[in-house]
């Protein structure tokens, strides 16, 4: 077994330590295109192998939690119990919408205990509480809940994710210990960057990204290239897309794709790796998540945390997004208005369950 010495690595809390780039799992749930590789599990064992050992999931990932828990009974028999007490799951808590206004406490317990089946794992390692619309009441109780479940000894930490400042900070002032806020943040989103990283920083909580790259946007894919006019491949694309058109439209974000393909010319990498470099650099952020379907990009992966931007860099990029628009409102805003341009593309039943 190899590691590589470059890959970065970060505590949230005195008794828990990560990779600062995380395995994204989205990409490997069903419904979300095709699944390019045979062997999903010997996928994740050379990631954690090269020592990207935090993965990311969620339980409305189907079927991911599934596979990240086959994968870690063999990497114990591959690795041995120490190489396994370092791989850390974090997964997700996401109550369907229609269950939202009769939530009990009951059906939160049912939700994480079938995590934890599906995970093959005796304590969950990190939860991240995820909650579709603020006008049902219970995201406070609930989330008090996730911590009854941590005292009970079936979560190691309990977290959050596309909760907004203010409501991240009632979570922490009702007695909520937040370890982390997962928020979508990149060059093109700034969103965190308006109130939440201070706020962060100040309760010590740690900011965990996804998006850092758009969705595949920032990469050297798209450089040069004409605006899409056809339909995108998934809903994940088309969110970014409307990401890029708050941004300032096309051409803009091409401008932001040359910038950053003169950054990388100078670190021989490509623009995806510094488009996620850089939000490693951010206050409060202590990892990015990456979303791989196979190893194929495993060697870029690793670069992101390797790769050292020079005050040169940053100043380029800060010149670049000067000229562009910033997105409005607080994390996840935009959003969380179902009929608006960016909610209307969510989907808010994928449990399925019954309170």
């Amino acid at each position: 077994m190899t590691e590589t010495p470059d890959m970065q690595r970060i505590r949230l809390a005195p008794d828990y330590e990560i990779s600062r780039v995380i395995r994204g799992g989205w990409q490997l749930a069903r419904g979300h295109g095709a699944v390019k590789s045979d062997d999903p599990v010997a996928d994740m064992v050379a990631f954690a192998d090269a020592g990207i050992t935090t993965f990311d999931c969620a339980d409305i990932y189907t079927g991911v939690e599934e596979t990240i828990g086959r994968f870690r009974l063999h990497y114990r028999n591959l690795r041995g119990q120490e190489a396994l007490d370092r791989i850390k799951v974090h997964t997700k808590f996401v109550p369907d919408l229609d269950i939202l206004p009769g939530i009990t406490r009951r059906y939160v317990e049912s939700g994480i205990d079938e995590s934890l089946r599906r995970l093959n794992i005796e304590r969950l390692d990190l939860v991240q509480l995820h909650w579709w619309d603020y006008d049902a009441p219970r995201w406070l109780e609930t989330a008090q809940w996730l911590n009854e479940l941590r005292l009970a000894g079936k979560i190691h930490k309990v977290s959050a994710t596309n909760f907004d400042t203010d409501r991240m900070l009632a979570m922490v002032e009702g007695g909520v210990p937040l370890t982390s806020m997962q928020v979508q943040y990149s060059l093109l989103d700034s969103r965190p960057s308006r109130r939440m990283a201070a706020a962060a920083e100040a309760n010590g909580i740690s900011l965990l990204c996804y998006g850092t790259v758009a969705g595949g946007f920032l990469g050297d894919r798209w450089l040069g290239q004409p605006e899409p006019s056809d339909s995108l491949e998934n809903r994940s694309l088309i969110k970014y897309k409307l990401i890029i058109d708050d941004f300032g439209g096309w051409d803009r974000f091409q401008a932001l794709l040359r910038t950053l393909r003169q950054i990388a010319d100078r670190h021989g990498a490509d623009i995806a790796t510094v488009a996620s470099a850089a939000m490693l650099t951010r206050p409060a952020v202590a990892g990015v998540i990456v979303g791989a379907r196979t190893r194929d990009h495993l060697a870029s992966n690793l670069a992101v945390s390797s790769i050292a931007l020079t005050d040169q860099d940053h100043a380029e990029i800060a010149t670049m997004l000067a000229t562009a628009n910033e997105i409005e409102g607080d994390v996840y805003t935009l959003e969380r208005d179902r009929h608006g341009r960016h909610g209307s593309v969510m989907k808010y039943n994928l449990n399925k369950g019954a309170a």
